[in-house]
């Protein structure tokens, strides 16, 4: 039977962890996201060009932040530039299932099978198997799907965990960050290229 339905409206931005950082200051100042959306974009805190523009990716940022509690936003509001993109990956994964499976069964699979890259040609395959069971994916527009794949593989780029030139680059996760991961059932270390196991930092 099919699945529930992938959401795919992720293509605003990439892993927009410099918004995360404007927005995460607000909430945890006034622990209120639908007032922090607001600030944020009636005074334009994005610095975004329209507000239009302002007010969608004010809305993305928000909805994946949603995705961390609020021990990992006080992490993220004092992180390192690495921990704020190995905590903004792990909340793309968490807040889109599909980022989440890609991340799971062909980034750290290939890594771990030390097969060393990812290309458009496995991001093909996997939609072609998830397909059996998301039909919405056969109803993409194939420019849409290739926005899906440029936008995830940017994020992987950001995220320090892809070169543009598709090798897979080891994620070195630091100590407090890998705990608030594999502290979550099933473990979000399961999202990166890493040889930790889903134990270890338990």
């Amino acid at each position: 039977m099919p699945r529930e339905r992938y959401a795919l409206s992720f293509t605003s931005g990439g892993l927009l962890v410099r918004e995360a950082d404007v927005i995460v200051s607000e909430y945890l100042r006034m622990r209120d996201w639908a007032a922090v959306r607001q600030v944020v974009v009636e005074r334009n805190l994005l610095q975004a060009r329209t507000n239009s523009s302002s007010v969608r990716v004010t809305r993305e940022t928000i909805q994946r932040l949603g995705a961390l509690d609020d021990a990992e936003l006080e992490i993220l509001a004092d992180a390192s530039f690495t921990e704020r993109c190995h905590l903004m990956w792990a909340a793309a994964c968490r807040r889109y299932d599909l980022i989440g499976d890609f991340a799971e069964e062909v980034l750290r699979e290939r890594f771990l099978l030390m097969t060393p890259t990812v290309d458009a040609k496995d991001f093909d395959r996997f939609m072609a198997g998830k397909s059996l069971w998301h039909p919405e994916l056969d109803e993409l527009k194939p420019s849409t799907r290739e926005k899906l794949r440029q936008t995830i593989f940017r994020m992987l780029h950001e995220a320090g965990l892809r070169t543009e030139a598709g090798a897979i680059i080891p994620a070195l996760i630091s100590e407090r960050v890998q705990g608030v991961l594999a502290a979550r059932e099933p473990s979000d270390i399961r999202f990166f290229p890493t040889t930790l196991t889903m134990e270890a930092t338990r």
